[in-house]
């Protein structure tokens, strides 16, 4: 029987946790449990959540909320998320008396992994009756594998305070490794992060490994805290980045967090037209770490690109608005293997063959769900659906599935963290029931990936 997970973000409306440094715990646990949501159904992996706004939910309703998403059996992990305060520094895990630390040991290896020490993983005791658990989410949640989940201290004097405003992302993407890990389920990186990661396949060593992307055993051991040269399929192992120098250039535009079309082109004094023509864009949807080209008269920056540490032909070409087809076809290359200082060309311009039927299809992989391909092209999924002449939301490996385009001057905008109606319709200057309206909601409600159309 497949596991499914309940994330529970800790505290909510009335009870606003610990608060320290500009951080508000029921704040943080909610975003990093939204964003968890995202990623275990990335996944394949059936989860819910206690609650995904701003609600108080007290000791009795809470772990009966919890049992009521998916039952009271063995096959259920509640994960409670919790931002610690008291001085400390670092992330625990505290684990049921009738769980084994299996499970803790994995999100605690993985944080290690992340950059995030661990003070411990640990069973709490009731003191006045030993044998029940101290944490009632735990004690009344029977059967289910019930964890706590600490990610670092709001008020601590050592690093935690920077990890949990930067990197948060960076923390709830450790525990989701280690529930796939642990559930069994193939895991892969989410976008934008494919190059920091490599799974183990058979007949991998880490010599083989340390050499593909240009670093050393020692380097690739200590970033995955390896004490051992054993190596296990299906293990996900972190690529430490090399630094290098890169000379700034005015001319270009790294894509941050948070950035849009309309925020970018401002900035530099130009039309989201002007921005998308210069950079051959045909949908609003942005990267993190995409390079844009924000000056006309030096169009011709981006023509190559020489390959760095822990790159793929997936993440150049989605830095570049290209498609890994077409990336290979403009180099003439005929595997998906790059060596690092390789030159590669990433401009279309003077190419005399047109773009072929692949630029407009995907072939399904494993793991892939019709979510995260709509995500990944900046669509919806009705619409991914409609235009597969799909019913259902079943696929197979090897399907290949046309990717419909947006209408011509169709705006989306995808959801961040964050985000609300209300930010989004005034950033585009809209209504929010012109919002609403146009993409059928009938709440305020919103999801991180969520693709909306704007009016």
């Amino acid at each position: 029987m497949a596991k499914k997970v309940v994330i529970d973000p800790g505290h909510g409306g009335e009870d606003p946790g610990a608060s320290a440094n500009g951080i508000v715990e029921k704040d943080y646990t909610l975003k990093i449990s939204q964003y968890m949501a995202d990623r275990l159904t990335d996944l394949g992996i059936e989860n819910a959540l206690t609650r995904d706004s701003d609600v108080t939910l007290d000791s009795t309703t809470r772990p009966k909320t919890a049992q009521s998403l998916f039952g009271t059996g063995s096959d259920v992990i509640l994960v409670s998320n919790h931002i610690n305060a008291g001085g400390g520094d670092g992330a625990e895990v505290i684990y049921a008396l009738r769980n084994s630390d299996t499970l803790s040991s994995k999100i605690a290896s993985e944080f290690i992994k992340s950059g995030q020490n661990v003070r411990k993983y640990y069973q709490r005791r009731l003191p006045s009756n030993s044998s029940k658990d101290y944490y009632y989410i735990i004690r009344e949640t029977p059967n289910n594998e019930s964890i706590i989940v600490e990610y670092g201290f709001l008020d601590s004097t050592g690093d935690d305070v920077n990890q949990l405003k930067n990197n948060w992302k960076e923390l709830a993407e450790a525990v989701v490794r280690a529930l796939a890990d642990y559930i069994g389920v193939t895991y892969y990186p989410p976008e934008g992060m494919e190059g920091n990661y490599y799974t183990v396949k058979a007949g991998d060593t880490l010599y083989a490994i340390a050499n593909m992307y240009g670093i050393s055993v020692d380097e690739l051991k200590a970033a995955n805290n390896l004490t051992s040269n054993t190596l296990s399929i299906g293990e996900v192992l972190i690529i430490p980045e090399i630094a290098q120098e890169e000379t700034p250039d005015e001319n270009i535009y790294i894509v941050k967090s948070g950035d849009t079309l309309y925020s970018i082109a401002g900035k530099y004094g130009m039309t989201v037209n002007e921005l998308k023509s210069l950079n051959n864009l045909t949908s609003d949807v942005l990267s993190i770490g995409q390079q844009l080209i924000v000056n006309a008269g030096n169009a011709a920056t981006l023509d190559t690109y020489t390959v760095k540490s822990g790159d793929t032909l997936y993440s150049i070409a989605n830095k570049y608005g290209l498609s890994v087809s077409e990336l290979k076809s403009l180099n003439n290359l005929t595997s998906d293997l790059l060596s690092i200082g390789q030159i590669l060309n990433v401009s279309n311009s003077g190419a005399t063959t047109t773009p072929s039927t692949p630029s407009n299809t995907y072939t399904v992989k494993s793991g892939d769900s019709l979510y995260s391909i709509a995500r990944r092209y900046g669509v919806t999924v009705d619409a991914l659906k409609s235009a597969n002449g799909k019913t259902s939301n079943l696929l197979s490996i090897g399907e290949v599935l046309v990717i419909p385009t947006t209408t011509t001057g169709t705006r989306t905008y995808t959801v961040k963290s964050g985000d609300s109606l209300w930010k989004i319709a005034t950033n585009y200057g809209v209504s929010v029931n012109a919002l609403k309206q146009a993409n059928g909601l009938t709440s305020d409600l919103l999801s991180i990936g969520q693709v909306l159309v704007i009016p």
